[in-house]
């Protein structure tokens, strides 16, 4: 079951990009600043029309599948997320059910299990207009994964965290895609990338430079030639290190 772009033109921001997302594995999205990464993130949601090319979801293409159905499929998480209303944290979580139609019961067993993942217990009664960047961050995620979506696709989500809550993250992200999520992150830290990541999609100037397995697609040659930096990977997968 797959997510894929099929050369898709975004004037200024795209240029023919070709890419196969799985459900399953964990896809990190990379490259330099201005490189088309949240633009590519927002076309495999459907928020960005490219002028030619088309995006499809399991082989069907992905304007043609309703709203409600896309929007119980695909999770979406922006780089900066707006909430418009000073909401508790449990009623934020709680609009991640509005495309289902379930149970009061049964949404609310899923907006706890979501808080509980975000390790956000404690925050259901708390305002988000109290809450840290962190804290915020965590409860726009926690929307996302109430949804209960077959993709999650999240712009940059670990960029507001501190190192603990980072690492939880990666881990739940993790075990969604082992129980057959499909997760797509924007990240530009390449060792979370290389450490993290089961598959790697690397775009400079709005067009694939590589793709593939971490190793492939984030070697120390293509590094350089897109970052224009000499590089070393240092440590065995899983705990590897990039030395400048």
């Amino acid at each position: 079951m797959m997510l894929e772009a099929h050369g898709l033109t975004i004037p200024a921001r795209l240029h023919d990009v070709t890419a196969q997302l799985g459900r399953g594995r964990v896809t990190a999205i990379c490259g330099p600043n201005g490189a088309g990464k949240s633009t590519l993130l927002s076309a495999l949601t459907g928020l960005i029309a490219p002028v030619s090319g088309t995006v499809t979801l399991t082989a069907q293409p992905l304007d043609q599948i309703p709203a409600d159905e896309r929007a119980r499929r695909i999770g979406y998480l922006p780089q900066t997320a707006h909430v418009a209303w000073n909401l508790s944290v449990r009623t934020l979580v709680g609009l991640g059910r509005l495309p289902h139609r379930t149970s009061a019961l049964e949404d609310a067993r899923v907006i706890d299990e979501a808080m509980a993942t975000m390790q956000l217990g404690d925050f259901a009664d708390r305002r988000i207009a109290t809450l840290s960047g962190g804290e915020r961050a965590r409860a726009l995620l926690a929307r996302v994964l109430a949804t209960q979506p077959q993709w999650i696709l999240a712009d940059e989500p670990l960029a507001a965290l501190d190192l603990a809550h980072q690492r939880s993250l990666v881990i739940s992200l993790r075990q969604l895609a082992q129980e057959g999520a499909g997760v797509v992150l924007v990240v530009h830290d390449l060792a979370l990338a290389m450490n993290t990541a089961d598959h790697v999609v690397v775009l400079d100037k709005g067009r694939v430079a590589a793709l593939g397995a971490p190793q492939k697609a984030l070697s120390e040659q293509v590094i350089a030639k897109v970052w224009g930096m000499t590089a070393r990977w240092l440590g065995e997968r899983g705990h590897q290190a990039l030395a400048l």
